[in-house]
């Protein structure tokens, strides 16, 4: 069985359930914060698409133990001892793929915007310098960030810069959440700080996912971890048991 499109959608439905029920346990608990943050604190809205990552690499001839989805996640940085991932393969010396799960919600989407845009940046370029470090030994990591944006006239509407001393860049003028995010995601992938980006908007009431931005729909993204699959196996990875070093 491969990884289908209708498998994306279905763990893509699955995300916002999960978030309408962890809400509704929140609410009896008494334990939810200010806005979203009960759902986002619970962290379990994630765990269709965080399985469907890991079936892409099971499939391909990975062991349970290469892959992790909810214990084992930290990896080392160097700008921090260790940070955890979402989702995390490793076959012996060589980080395979190491994903970012991440969105944003309103109904406030600028409460939380730069926290995101940062939280990425900084993921990001801790494991790579810590690769620099030869903290990670075997073939270059690959990592890939997913994120969802909640669909809502508060993320497509345009939102206005502050005035500063210097002059904001044009295409951020006007720009709503939605947009801004096509930018940084484009970004990431144009600095390389990403080997895949997958980008898309989606609500509670339609979670079809719409994708913004061809290079980082799903399409894109399952071919790109298809090709880090097919580039190391041509490498020997992953090792049948019993196959020496």
């Amino acid at each position: 069985m491969t990884v289908t499109r209708q498998d994306f959608e279905d763990a893509l439905a699955a995300y916002w359930g999960a978030k309408q029920t962890q809400r509704e346990m929140s609410a009896i608990k008494g334990a939810v914060g200010a806005g979203t943050a009960g759902d986002v604190r619970g962290g379990k809205h994630f765990d269709e698409i965080a399985a469907l990552l890991a079936k892409f690499f099971l499939e391909a001839g990975y062991g349970p133990d290469d892959i992790r989805v909810s214990t084992g996640l930290e990896l080392p940085g160097y700008y921090r001892p260790q940070k955890k991932w979402d989702v995390v393969v490793a076959h012996g010396d060589t980080l395979v793929a190491a994903f970012e799960l991440k969105a944003l919600g309103g109904p406030s989407f600028g409460n939380n915007y730069n926290n995101r845009v940062e939280e990425a940046l900084g993921s990001a370029v801790d494991l790579r310098r810590a690769a620099l470090a030869g903290l990670f030994p075997g073939e270059k990591p690959w990592l890939g960030y997913f994120f969802i944006m909640q669909d809502a006239p508060g993320s497509r509407s345009p939102v206005r810069t502050a005035n500063g001393k210097f002059a904001v860049e044009d295409v951020w003028q006007g720009a709503s959440y939605q947009r801004r995010f096509s930018i940084f995601c484009e970004r990431l992938m144009s600095e390389g700080l990403y080997d895949a980006v997958c980008y898309i908007t989606s609500s509670a009431d339609d979670p079809r996912p719409v994708e913004l931005v061809e290079s980082l729909d799903w399409k894109h993204f399952a071919a790109a971890i298809v090709a880090r699959i097919t580039y190391l196996k041509e490498l020997g990875i992953p090792r049948s048991q019993g196959t020496p070093p």
